[in-house]
């Protein structure tokens, strides 16, 4: 499963993640000695240690395990942001977008894409019969 992704090599694994997102890339690390995906990105997995981290391509899908919507002062809109449980077991934090805040609920099916907000890479996240190309 693992793709040519250009993570640039002796970035902390934080800056390695932001990197990706800044090319567009939705990654997440696998410990391949377990099969086990770890986020938020660390330099060893979690549970026994071990350091054989690899990059891999995100499938993107997930379901909506909590979410919140935050109501800025006008002019600006409210939004939601929401813990999403991804397909591969890791849990993100993550816009939803394509919906009306109040209609984003625990269970909501999305699909992730890499997007900006106020101009800086982050994940967004789409209902996904709605899921933008």
């Amino acid at each position: 499963m693992t793709t040519d992704v250009s993570v640039p090599a002796g970035l902390l694994p934080e800056r390695s993640w932001l990197a990706a997102l800044e090319q567009g890339q939705f990654l997440l690390q696998r410990c391949i000695s377990s099969g086990q995906f770890i986020f938020p990105p660390r330099i060893a997995e979690p549970r026994s240690g071990a350091t054989d981290l690899e990059w891999v391509p995100a499938c993107g899908e997930g379901v909506v395990y909590a979410v919140t919507v935050i109501s800025p002062r006008p002019p600006a809109a409210p939004y939601t942001v929401a813990l999403i449980d991804l397909v591969e077991g890791p849990r993100v934090m993550g816009r939803v977008e394509g919906l009306a805040p109040d209609q984003v609920a625990i269970g909501l099916a999305v699909t992730a894409q890499v997007g900006h907000i106020d101009g800086v890479p982050a994940l967004i996240f789409y209902p996904r019969e709605h899921a933008h190309a």
